[in-house]
């Protein structure tokens, strides 16, 4: 039986936070439920505490860990998730008052990308991030697992290989890693080549949930897995389309980003963070009807420009426009959509080739037939879209690489 069998009815989970008011501990406690809910759990309660800063041993005070342990055992929950990241004397602490298993936010999240991740690459990267972060966790966790068996937060894996010494979790850390070099090489040599070629390519970014799957089946037919869950597509998927201009971009779906993301998740982002630093042109879509829309996009910006995309070309992409009942402004760079209805699509792709680096000019060009030769240097570089033989030349209609256009002026025609 692998983990992710030994999970058959959703698990009771309370959730606690501590308040330290460092950030806003009751929205991070709502996206926390969003994300047990995500992995399958069902929030039977929810705790916070307000403190300057945090219990030595259990994080929160003595009185309010005793709350919880009497909290657990009145509801039947099974699970204690801290919206903090946990040490290992921490976790070992408080399950010794509330005697359930106790996983943080960064395992959670960890545990829904162990269960999603589909490519290889993805798994990879998610194991990595696994060990990374249970390493120095490992007698805590390897308690906790010999007790209590599977569940959340101990997908990825397995109870026997955490409990191996840290020598040989170290090897494997050491192969995922020479792995994961040797796949970013060969993306590396697709960006590559999609440049080579003059691809142009568009990034869907933004925060999880926000509807960015939901717009690539929209755009393409692409069928990418679309549903109310955070983090419901982890690896990425590209389509191409043609833009109102006659031009060819290629979308490319992203992985969803997060407040508050933990440094040992950082990896497993890379993949997404690369594509949109290589990006002509990124979509930020956000979902408008949150009353969060603004921090979670202003999230997204900061972790955009942390990697190198802050000079790329950005479209605000506003989701689910329909579900408001207020006027939106719209310029050049934002648009008001519906990726679920199709409202706004039109314009959205004439923004896209409206402020995608020009490559390539649409041209309407009569060309002599003793200069046949440049009609194939244009489709070699370009696409002739239609051509027609007259008395005087070749009569075409094409998108002319931005580096054959002083040539082909000279052969426009009325």
């Amino acid at each position: 039986m692998t983990d992710n069998e030994n999970i058959k009815e959703p698990v009771r989970a309370i959730l606690a936070a501590l308040d330290t008011g460092e950030y806003d501990a009751e929205s991070s406690m709502d996206e926390l439920e969003e994300l047990a809910r995500t992995a399958e759990a069902e929030v039977a309660a929810r705790v916070i505490q307000k403190r300057p800063s945090a219990d030595a041993a259990t994080v929160l005070g003595e009185g309010k860990i005793q709350e919880l342990a009497e909290l657990a055992e009145s509801l039947g929950a099974g699970l204690v998730i801290f919206d903090t990241e946990l040490t290992a004397s921490e976790i070992r602490n408080i399950e010794d008052i509330v005697n359930v298993r106790v996983i943080d936010r960064t395992m959670l999240i960890l545990d829904i990308f162990a269960a999603r991740a589909v490519s290889n690459e993805g798994k990879l990267q998610v194991e990595l991030a696994q060990l990374r972060y249970r390493l120095p966790r490992l007698m805590g966790i390897g308690r906790s697992l010999s007790r209590l068996g599977g569940g959340i937060g101990t997908r990825g894996p397995g109870e026997k290989q955490l409990e191996t010494d840290r020598r040989h979790i170290r090897h494997r850390i050491e192969k995922l890693e020479a792995d994961l070099k040797e796949l970013e090489a060969r993306r590396s040599f697709s960006r590559s080549r999609r440049r080579k070629d003059n691809v142009l390519t568009a990034a869907i970014v933004g925060y999880t949930n926000a509807g960015k799957s939901t717009l690539l089946n929209r755009l393409t037919d692409a069928g990418v897995l679309a549903e109310d869950k955070l983090f419901a597509t982890l690896d990425l998927t590209s389509r191409a389309i043609e833009l109102p201009d006659g031009r060819s971009v290629t979308l490319i779906d992203t992985v969803g980003l997060i407040r508050r993301l933990p440094h040992h998740l950082v990896e497993a982002f890379r993949s997404t963070l690369e594509e949109a630093a290589n990006a002509d042109i990124i979509l930020h879509v956000s979902d408008i009807s949150d009353p969060e829309a603004r921090e979670k996009t202003l999230t997204t910006e900061k972790l955009l420009a942390e990697h190198g995309c802050g000079e790329i070309p950005v479209i605000h992409v506003l989701n689910k426009c329909d579900t408001v009942d207020y006027n939106i402004p719209e310029d050049d760079t934002t648009v008001c959509i519906s990726a679920k209805s199709g409202q706004g699509i039109e314009r959205l792709l004439e923004l896209v080739a409206k402020n995608l680096p020009e490559s390539a000019k649409r041209m309407k060009l009569l060309v002599p037939y003793s200069d046949a030769g440049f009609i194939a240097e244009i489709r070699a570089l370009g696409k002739v879209l239609s051509e027609e033989y007259t008395e005087d030349g070749i009569a075409v209609d094409a998108l002319v690489d931005i580096t054959l256009v002083s040539r082909a002026e000279k052969l426009l025609r009325d």
